[in-house]
C-alpha cells in the first residue's frame, strides 16, 4: 500500500531545542484561541437590536440532507490535524502559514460580526426523518446559534486546511486529493444541514482566495517571519546547531 504520509525523507532529528521550540510555537496560538473564544462568546450573547438576514433564492432550492452532518463534524478533526501535525513534524513554515491564514480570517470574521451582526432562518422547524444524523444536527442547532454567520468560518478554515496539506512536502498526491474532497464536502455540508446561507459560503470562499494569495502565493508573510526569527532563514536546513542535544 502506498505510503501517503512521507515520514523519513524530510524528518529532522528530535533534539532538546526542537522540543522547546515546538512548545513555544503553540503559545501564540493558544493565547489567540482564548481571545477568539472570549470575543466570539461576547458577540453571540450580547443584546443586538437588529440582525441582517442572510438569504438567497438558492438557499430555498437546496434540500436539507442530514447525512452531511458527517463532513460538518469532520471539520473539527481536519482543522485540529492541520494545526498539530506540523508541530509534531517540526515544519515551522507549514505551521505558521496555516495559523496565520486561520487567524487572519477568524479575526476579520469577529470584526465583521461585531459591526455587522447577521442571522439566518434556514433551519427546518422539524425533521422529516428520525435517525442518528438528524439527532446530531439537532445537537448543533441547540448549541450553535444561527447568528453571526457571515462569512462562514467552516468554509474558510476548510479551504485553509486543504491549502496547508497542498503546500506541505510531507503529503503525497493521494492525501492532497483527499484534502480537496474533504474541503468540498465540508463546504457543501454547511448548506445541506442549513447552517449557512449561500452568501456566507461564497464570502468565505472569496476571503480564502484573497488570503491564499497573501499567505501562500507571496513571500510577504514568510519574509516577515524570518525577520522576527519565527522561522529559519533561507539556508541549509540539514545542519544541526552544535548546541542542540539529541534525544
Amino acid at each position: 500500500m502506498q505510503n501517503f504520509i512521507k515520514t523519513d525523507e524530510y524528518s529532522k532529528p528530535i533534539t532538546s531545542t526542537r522540543i522547546k521550540e515546538s512548545i513555544l510555537m503553540t503559545i501564540p496560538t493558544a493565547i489567540y484561541a482564548v481571545i477568539y473564544l472570549v470575543w466570539f462568546n461576547y458577540i453571540e450573547h450580547r443584546r443586538v437590536i437588529h440582525y441582517t438576514e442572510m438569504h438567497t433564492r438558492l438557499d430555498d432550492m437546496i434540500p436539507f440532507v442530514e447525512i452531511f452532518v458527517i463532513p460538518y463534524i469532520f471539520w473539527f478533526i481536519f482543522i485540529a490535524f492541520c494545526t498539530f501535525y506540523p508541530i509534531l513534524k517540526y515544519e515551522k513554515e507549514d505551521y505558521w502559514r496555516f495559523v496565520i491564514f486561520l487567524g487572519t480570517g477568524m479575526t476579520l470574521f469577529l470584526i465583521i460580526s461585531t459591526l455587522f451582526p447577521t442571522i439566518q432562518y434556514l433551519r427546518p422547524s422539524h425533521f422529516e426523518r428520525d435517525n442518528i444524523f438528524t439527532s446530531l444536527v439537532a445537537i448543533f442547532y441547540k448549541y450553535d446559534t444561527p447568528t453571526n454567520v457571515f462569512p462562514s468560518m467552516h468554509v474558510y478554515n476548510a479551504i485553509g486546511g486543504a491549502l496547508s496539506i497542498k503546500y506541505s512536502k510531507r503529503f503525497s498526491k493521494g492525501w492532497k486529493n483527499f484534502s480537496y474532497i474533504a474541503a468540498i464536502s465540508i463546504i457543501l455540508s454547511t448548506m445541506f444541514i442549513k447552517q449557512h446561507s449561500v452568501i456566507d459560503v461564497v464570502s468565505g470562499i472569496g476571503l480564502a482566495l484573497v488570503m491564499y494569495h497573501v499567505v501562500y502565493r507571496s513571500e510577504i508573510i514568510m519574509n516577515f517571519l524570518r525577520k522576527i526569527h519565527f522561522i529559519d532563514p533561507l539556508a541549509d536546513e540539514g545542519k544541526v546547531a552544535p548546541e542542540e542535544v539529541r534525544l
